[in-house]
């Protein structure tokens, strides 16, 4: 059995996703960053009144995103705005930073105060919108001992969504997810295909088959199909179900929020 994530009291977290607005020298950035961080420190709010388990940050408005690097000002920007985040919530909080800047995430994480990061790409290579994204863990976990940011737990997505994974055809999800524990990754994220589509229950099972580390579910998950996947995972990523129409473009809408965490409570009591 996957030990329990000592970041959080309840065995199965809710992570709720921020996704902020689009950032400085950005292709869509209208806003300024005291508008931006403004924006997340309210997000922040309304998910710990809701009372999700965590928070975790991405800069899913920059598209199109780079590959595998940001610029400084994507790396200050995020710092100020996570740590207003941490800050406010005081939860759990973690960052990605896309697409694929695992290295810079980390950095993020460590000087704003974070918990955790979510990488792409951290064992074995796959193809997504971007071009090739290649495995990182060894770089990033080198960067992590360097700059003492031991305390930052890495999780890692398997087979992930938006990308195509044909080059490693004849390496399984479950062997995927093996080779994020042989490389020290703290956490293994399940997806669906896409942003808003759940993750295929044999795909957990057979990631759950296959590792000790804690299994978290990261898009696709609903107050409609939560009851079918609690049992199987020990953790939930929700972005677009909290959000407005159930989209990711959405406002946070307190009331789908508060839906679902209501169902959680349920699941939760009927489990034990």
């Amino acid at each position: 059995m996957p030990v329990p994530n000592p970041l959080f009291k309840t065995a199965k977290p809710v992570i709720a996703m921020i996704h902020v607005g689009a950032l400085p020298g950005t292709p869509a950035s209208r806003l300024t960053l005291a508008e931006i961080e403004a924006q997340a420190v309210r997000e922040a709010k309304m998910y710990r009144a809701a009372g999700v388990h965590g928070i975790m940050l991405e800069n899913m408005h920059d598209t199109p995103y780079l590959r595998g690097q940001v610029g400084p000002e994507i790396v200050a920007s995020m710092a100020l705005i996570a740590r207003a985040v941490k800050v406010t919530s005081d939860l759990p909080c973690g960052i990605q930073i896309l697409a694929g800047a695992n290295v810079e995430a980390l950095a993020v994480a460590h000087a704003a105060g974070l918990d955790f990061i979510r990488a792409e790409g951290f064992a074995f290579a796959h193809v997504a919108d971007e071009g090739i994204i290649e495995s990182s863990a060894a770089e990033l976990l080198r960067y992590r001992r360097r700059i003492g940011a031991d305390q930052v737990q890495v999780w890692a997505d398997v087979k992930k969504k938006h990308s195509a994974h044909a080059i490693t055809a004849d390496v399984g999800i479950g062997e995927t997810a093996h080779a994020v524990e042989f490389m020290r990754g703290d956490l293994v994220i399940v997806t669906g295909a896409m942003t808003g589509d759940a993750p295929q229950k044999r795909d957990v099972l057979e990631v759950k088959g296959h590792t000790q580390l804690p299994v978290y579910l990261g898009s696709g998950v609903t107050a409609t199909n939560l009851k079918q996947f609690f049992a199987a995972a020990d953790g939930f990523i929700i972005g677009s179900e909290f959000k407005a129409g159930g989209h990711w473009t959405g406002a946070v809408d307190p009331k789908r929020v508060a839906a679902f965490m209501a169902v959680h409570g349920r699941q939760t009591k009927s489990s034990k």
